[in-house]
């Protein structure tokens, strides 16, 4: 029975056994997907998990820029190819889950409908209240306007340029403004100045009879319009109603009669205005300042944008989804692909864009479930024992959101949802190869040779309140108004003025210790607690600011109302709440993930989305307790290791870790390899460039990203020009030397030529021979960590997530780095290879995995890694999607250096065992973790497990539990005889 048939038989919903992320885009379309999918069913995945498909920008990537939710993206595929996709992955027993974008559309340019009409409508369109604007912001020349930064420079020089042009589309009877690719509809009211002087243009004797007096009257229609900020919901009806009717008219004119049409261009092209005469322009400039948009220089953006965008992206424009009719008319077609079964679940982007991320959570379920005619009546309960989806939750949707919380922070388990995309999860388990113990002595050495004094957590804050005062100020300032609203409405609270509110949010925003709140009424423990803590903090942090002011914001945002208080001012103490939280949350994304994760950096591999570099390393204990929570409360979240928005790939990550096992080797291979290059650098404006932490970055990355083996020029070529374009996008995110709205040329062209020189192969680079003979153990000693890692991250509760192509070894950066096509042939082939060779006998299966072992570069033992693993959740899915999970204890002289854990399911039984920090246990490239000589006494209490013989399924050994003092123990020596891996198997007979 595939995923699609399983939903409609039973009731809940479809849990994955495993996904693997696709990145679609024109390069690898719904057909290349489809393709695919067969090898996907035998390397053991359930659902494929596509990046977004609704219709998006031209040549868009990632298709997070959507324009029309209720279609398919014609670049990636047609509706037959979709369909083909679908049968393909039905008749290979799979499913699939959608990448859901609902925080925002892609605006500008000439393709969004429901954009365009509210350029053109302002107020009185339809879609309006679709978008989240500020139609009263703080400079009243432009109420009633939405600012739209699209110029490439000052809006005078631009339109004195000739940049921007009227045109008439003769066969809608419509005219707008154009600029380049931009299209800006004119407000129809305002047509009479181009029809008038048309009309004067033309005789009524050289047109057919009444023409000429048809044209004049519909001009007057035009004229007649109600205004763009009419009152009444009838009179915005009318409007677009006649606007409409008579738009055909004028279209229908205009084809019958070309002297007209001819005359309507005359009459653009006088307003159009002649270059180099500046009066010419006057008549445009009059008419584009009657219009519902002001169109301004881009740099303007950060000051005066006064609708609410994707973080601080122009050309994404946020959408009110807590508008039930925007909620609709964007999941319409999402909600009838999984009713009928099409799609079996959903991954929810930036939820905490969302101003309800709850109600929006809870809708999406009723909606699905209306959709199913099943109605919600029989769900059980968060925590009920009867949930038959585990976890307290039978939702009928399976619904994961991109939710990052800090590692204090618990994603509540009233939100009907089944988990998250898996971030924490990548960075528990990634920590557990990273030795907590070297953290200061790394923080140390990072001091030392950058010269760079900060904390971590002063680092976050100096980078949140960069973001507000530059990328996100605008947004700072609509909400400093309104703040500075709810302070006038009350006369102990009048006195408080703009700026003093203003520099009162930066503070507590810069301090919120999580993206944000979900604040209600009364607030949660937890959220009170944050608030309460960030105005705690900035009080400290500001002992010369007004601490009422900050006692007022606190009382604002925990809806704490003066005695007596207006209704009307408790709904706008609400309504800041709510709309506050919506701006912290891209506030500590670009804050942190875009700006501090690319400035301080002592170990780059624990700079990860949703981790907190100053807690370094996960113990053992620590990650039992982070995954028996997740058994108990979120048993199928997804775990992720690799991700599109991933900083670098899981196999990056597990390189640098081995850095934390040597951080005095470390600190000289840094001085020696300075020392080497320090020829290379060029002085820019009275600084060595690069900068010492562009440097230190740069030879992180170099460890992290090196290719295995010896490097012909074309490779070496290849991987310079990626460690250039991921050096360029570092220092922008950085924003210290320079940055995407002021790039200095200087800086990054130095950056260019250090890099260049650093890996061009000549007889004088001495760094090149010497990087290149050190970091072959580091290698070795990563791709051991590698395997660990996947072995525990396909055991442990949860879906294990695949992000394209790391079934082998993947050294990808952040994107666009990380979105380089999949060469799926290749795999396919090995994927073959191996599943004949495991099936030809134990003596084949021994030989093939020697050679493995022999040659881990390949990446054939990742993916042998995989796909057997895979195969056994297949096979046995109750035992890891309901089955216990039991912390195992080991001792002996190297017990730190083991993840041992078991899962059980009535009469089955599995351990897992994972080496881990091997760099004192593997002493050279080439030597495994196996055998007495590595692992001395020590072992795992296994007196919880049933049974004395287990075997490894990875190697087909048998290892037994032997009694001692009192217990029952399975030694390492044992169980790891010949392979660095234990996936050991019972099942009672």
């Amino acid at each position: 029975m595939t995923p699609a048939q399983q939903s409609k038989a039973r009731p809940g919903a479809v849990i994955p056994r495993a996904t693997y992320r696709l990145q679609l885009n024109q390069g690898f379309t719904l057909r290349d997907a489809a393709d695919a999918v067969p090898y996907l069913a035998e390397l053991g995945v359930s659902h494929v998990y596509c990046s977004p498909y609704l219709r998006a920008r031209p040549g868009s990537t990632h298709g997070y820029d959507v324009i029309d939710h209720n279609a398919l993206n014609p670049e990636i595929g047609s509706c037959g190819d979709f369909e083909r996709f679908v049968q393909t992955l039905r008749s290979h027993g799979m499913g699939q889950i959608l990448d859901m974008v609902p925080n925002h559309v892609g605006v500008m340019g000439a393709d969004n409908a429901w954009w365009l009409d509210l350029l053109e409508n302002g107020q009185a369109s339809a879609y309006a209240d679709f978008f989240d604007i500020d139609w009263q912001p703080a400079d009243a020349s432009f109420a009633g306007k939405v600012l739209v930064p699209v110029l490439g420079s000052q809006y005078g020089v631009a339109l004195e340029g000739g940049e921007l042009r009227l045109a008439l589309d003769a066969q809608q009877g419509s005219v707008s403004l154009w600029y380049h690719a931009h299209r800006f509809p004119i407000d129809p009211r305002e047509y009479p100045r181009i029809l008038d002087p048309a009309l004067r243009l033309v005789s009524p004797e050289a047109l057919a009879q009444g023409a000429h007096a048809e044209l004049e009257g519909l001009s007057r229609d035009f004229g007649h319009l109600p205004p763009r900020d009419a009152a009444s919901a009838e009179e915005r009806v009318e409007r677009d109603r006649n606007a409409r009717a008579h738009k055909r008219r004028l279209a229908a004119l205009l084809q019958a009669h070309a002297p007209l049409a001819a005359a309507v261009d005359a009459a653009l092209a006088a307003l159009n205005g002649v270059p180099g005469t500046p009066g010419s322009f006057d008549g445009l400039h009059e008419l584009i300042e009657r219009q519902a948009y002001r169109l301004a220089y881009w740099r303007v953006a950060s000051d005066e944008i006064n609708y609410r965008r994707f973080f601080d992206i122009n050309d994404l424009a946020a959408l009110r989804m807590e508008n039930e009719a925007v909620f609709d008319a964007t999941h319409r077609l999402v909600v009838q692909l999984l009713a009928e079964g099409k799609a079996d679940g959903l991954r929810i982007d930036h939820p905490d864009g969302l101003y309800d991320p709850p109600e929006y959570f809870r809708r999406l379920q009723q909606r699905y479930a209306a959709a199913l005619g099943t109605g919600t009546a029989g769900m059980a309960a968060p925590g009920s024992a009867d949930a038959a989806g585990g976890g307290g939750r039978d939702w009928p949707l399976y619904l994961v959101i991109e939710k990052i919380a800090a590692g204090h922070e618990r994603v509540p388990e009233s939100w009907q949802v089944y988990g998250t995309t898996g971030y924490r999860f990548a960075n528990v388990v990634n920590g557990l190869f990273v030795d907590g113990a070297a953290r200061s002595r790394l923080e140390r050495t990072w001091r030392a040779f950058t010269g760079l004094p900060a904390s971590w957590e002063d680092t976050v804050y100096q980078c949140k309140v960069l973001i507000m005062r530059t990328a996100l100020a605008s947004e700072l300032t609509v909400l400093s108004n309104q703040l500075l609203r709810i302070a006038r409405a009350d006369r102990r609270t009048r006195d408080f003025t703009f700026n003093t509110l203003r520099q009162a949010l930066i503070e507590v925003v810069a301090w919120l210790p999580v993206y944000r709140t979900y604040l209600t009424q009364p607030p949660s423990a937890s959220d009170r607690r944050y608030v309460e803590w960030a105005v705690a903090r900035a009080k400290r942090s500001s002992l010369a600011a007004d601490s009422s002011l900050l006692d007022f914001l606190r009382g604002v945002l925990l809806g704490e109302a003066p005695a007596g208080a207006a209704p009307a001012l408790r709904e706008a103490m609400r309504s800041f709440a709510g709309k506050l939280q919506q701006f912290t949350a891209p506030v500590t994304a670009k804050g942190v993930e875009d700006t501090a994760f690319y400035r301080h950096l002592p170990l780059a591999s624990v700079n990860e989305v949703g981790g907190d570099p100053h807690r370094m390393g996960t113990s053992v204990r620590t990650f039992h307790g982070a995954s028996r929570d997740r058994a108990a409360k979120w048993p199928h979240t997804l775990l992720a290791t690799t991700t599109h928005d991933t900083k670098r790939a899981e196999d990056v990550r597990l390189r640098i870790d081995v850095l934390s096992e040597m951080p005095g080797a470390w600190r000289l291979a840094l001085k020696r390899w300075s020392r080497l290059n320090r020829r290379h650098k060029r002085t820019v404006s009275g600084e060595q460039a690069p900068s010492r932490a562009d440097e230190y970055l740069l030879y992180q990355t170099l460890v992290g990203s090196y290719p295995p083996g010896d490097l012909d020029a074309a490779v070496l070529a290849e991987y310079r020009a990626r460690i250039e374009a991921y050096m360029l996008k570092a220092v922008r995110e950085a924003k210290r030397h320079s940055s995407w709205i002021n790039p200095n040329p200087a800086y990054e062209e130095a950056l260019q030529a250090f890099v260049g020189a650093l890996l061009t192969r000549r007889d004088s680079n001495l760094f090149l021979d010497d990087f290149a003979g050190g970091v072959r153990h580091i290698a070795w000693l990563g791709m051991l960590n590698g395997l660990s890692q996947v072995l525990i991250k396909l055991t442990s509760p949860g879906v294990p997530d695949i992000y394209q192509g790391t079934e082998l070894w993947d050294l990808s950066l952040v994107d666009p780095d990380n979105r380089r096509p999949v060469d799926y042939a290749h795999r396919r082939r090995l994927l073959d290879e191996i599943r004949s060779r495991a099936g030809g006998g134990p003596e084949r299966l021994s030989n093939m995995l020697e050679r493995m072992l022999a040659n881990l570069e390949d990446g054939r033992m990742k993916l042998y890694l995989t796909w057997r693993t895979l195969s056994l959740r297949r096979e046995h899915e109750d035992l890891f999607r309901r089955g216990r999970y039991l912390p195992l204890e080991a001792a002996g002289q190297h017990a730190s250096h083991l993840c041992a854990f078991a899962r059980q399911h009535e009469d089955l039984a599995l351990i897992t065992m994972a080496p881990r920090l091997l760099a004192g246990l593997c002493k050279g490239p080439g030597v495994l973790p196996v055998g007495e000589p590595v692992w001395g006494d020590t072992g795992v209490d296994a007196s919880a497990l049933p049974g004395d013989v287990y075997q490894n399924l990875l190697d087909g050994s048998t290892v037994r539990i032997e009694a001692h003092a009192g217990a029952r123990l399975l030694r390492v020596r044992d169980a790891l005889a010949r392979f660095p891996l234990g996936l050991l198997w019972r099942r009672a007979r």
